[in-house]
C-alpha cells in the first residue's frame, strides 16, 4: 500500500489512504502497515560537472543497494500563496517610519506583482516514505517503532552521504502534509495543531 495514490476522485483518494492513526511521528495504516516520512532537499544534477555527476550516480547506486526495503518518493508541487506574502510586505510598511524605506517597500511590492502577473509561482517539496509491515497483530508498538526507526536511520545516513538535507516529519507535520493534499485553500487560513488532529482523522473516513 502506498502512502499516496493517484485518483481523480477526491473522496476516493481519501479512502484509499485510510490513515488509522498518527503516533510518535509514524503513520498507522490498515493491515499492520506503518510509514515514516522524511522531507528532503534537492540537488540540481544538471549544474554539476561531469565528475560530480559520476560521483552522485555512484553514491546513489550505493544508497539504493543499502536500503532495507522499498521506498516511495513523493514530489509535492504547489502554487505559492503570493497574496499572503504581499500582505506581509504591506504590514511591514505600516511599521516603517522612514519614507525612503516605505518607498522601497512599495517598489518591491510592485516588482513582485509584475513578476507574477499572469504566471503561477510553484514550489516543490520532496519526501521519502519508509514502509514497515508485520503480521503479528499483538506486536508491541514500541518494538515496531524500533524496527522502523532502524530503517529510517539507514535512509538518513544514505541521504547525508549524498549531500541531501533530511528532516523526519513529526505527527503534526504528517497530518499537515496529508491535509494540505486535499484542502490547500483551507490550510492557508487554518493552522493544524494537536487539538485539531482528531477532527482531521475523523474526516478521512467520512
Amino acid at each position: 500500500m502506498l502512502l499516496f495514490n493517484k485518483s481523480k476522485d477526491k473522496l476516493s483518494s481519501r479512502r484509499q489512504i485510510q490513515i488509522k492513526e498518527v503516533k510518535d511521528g509514524i503513520l498507522v495504516l490498515p493491515n499492520h502497515e506503518y510509514r515514516v516520512v522524511i522531507e528532503t532537499s534537492s540537488i540540481n544534477f544538471e549544474l554539476k560537472s561531469d565528475e560530480e555527476q559520476d560521483v552522485l550516480i555512484d553514491g546513489f547506486q550505493n544508497f539504493l543497494n543499502s536500503l532495507p526495503s522499498q521506498l516511495q518518493v513523493l514530489v509535492r508541487v504547489r502554487e505559492v500563496d503570493i497574496d499572503g506574502y504581499l500582505e506581509k510586505i504591506s504590514k511591514s510598511k505600516q511599521t516603517e517610519k522612514e519614507r525612503v524605506y516605505k518607498d522601497q517597500i512599495d517598489n518591491y511590492s510592485e516588482f513582485i506583482k509584475d513578476l507574477v502577473a499572469g504566471n503561477k509561482i510553484l514550489s516543490r517539496k520532496f519526501f521519502v516514505v519508509i514502509p514497515y509491515k508485520h503480521i503479528d497483530s499483538n506486536k508491541d508498538f514500541n518494538l515496531i517503532k524500533e524496527q522502523i526507526h532502524l530503517s529510517r536511520d539507514i535512509v538518513l545516513r544514505g541521504l547525508e552521504k549524498l549531500g541531501i538535507k533530511a528532516k523526519v516529519l513529526d505527527s503534526i507535520e504528517l497530518i499537515r502534509l496529508f491535509y494540505s493534499s486535499y484542502n490547500p485553500s483551507q490550510l492557508k487560513t487554518q493552522e493544524l495543531s494537536a487539538h485539531t488532529i482528531g477532527e482531521v482523522l475523523k474526516g478521512i473516513h467520512a
